[in-house]
């Protein structure tokens, strides 16, 4: 994962820099997302560390406004550390950065209160995607696995009026289940980030759901999209 400054974050323009706290044991893996992330104004790298302990120890002392964790780290796991790292810093939010990919670990991890599941060896921007649907509070799995957990969930009972969507809604829904963040729509169908929030809440409201994944859920497995 080399920087690459063509990339962009898509945060609102007058955003501060996001602190961001890096929780890795690999150190040649370590070294590039620094890099990756430092090419990007609206990210300071705060701090680093090599295992899930020093991890919630470094976190509780420069408390980041995001954490970039991998779950198989020595000592404490990164789903233990994102565990104690939620329950003392609620407020901080933290993607999973790793190259595990099984069901019961994704589920495992968003369990433990990561806003946001992104696969080792996935372009920057994708890493960028997750940090940004994180930070605007929405659930994100990486593409490469949101199928597979969505295929292997208990089909959701869908309450609500899945017939009863605008066209538009139907557009941002499709955009919603490939990943896109809210700002990433907004570009996509030249619409202003709030109306996007408002029609993200429509669809949540309308398909009786509570989050994003729930929606992208009832979506595939209702034929939607």
């Amino acid at each position: 994962m080399s920087p690459n400054t063509s990339y962009r974050l898509n945060l609102p323009n007058d955003a501060s820099r996001l602190r961001v706290l890096i929780v890795e044991d690999d150190p040649m893996m370590q070294l590039g997302l620094e890099q990756s992330l430092m090419a990007h104004p609206q990210l300071e790298i705060v701090g680093q560390a090599e295992d899930g302990y020093l991890g919630v120890q470094a976190a509780l002392k420069v408390k980041p406004d995001l954490v970039v964790m991998d779950i198989g780290l020595p000592r404490l796991d990164g789903i233990a550390a994102t565990q104690q790292i939620k329950a003392a810093l609620p407020e901080t939010h933290v993607v999973m950065l790793t190259s595990h990919k099984t069901e019961t670990e994704i589920i495992a991890a968003l369990s433990s209160g990561a806003d946001a599941y992104c696969i080792k060896g996935a372009s920057v921007d994708r890493l960028l995607n997750a940090i940004a649907s994180a930070i605007d509070g929405a659930a994100y799995l990486d593409p490469q696995i949101a199928r597979q957990v969505i295929e292997n969930l208990k089909p959701p009972s869908v309450k609500g009026n899945t017939a009863n969507l605008s066209g538009r809604e139907l557009e941002v829904l499709k955009l919603m289940v490939e990943g896109l963040s809210n700002p990433e729509i907004a570009e996509k169908l030249y619409l202003s980030p709030n109306t996007v929030k408002t029609h993200v809440r429509g669809i949540m409201n309308k398909l009786a759901v509570d989050d994003r994944v729930q929606a992208a859920v009832v979506a595939l497995r209702t034929g939607l999209v």
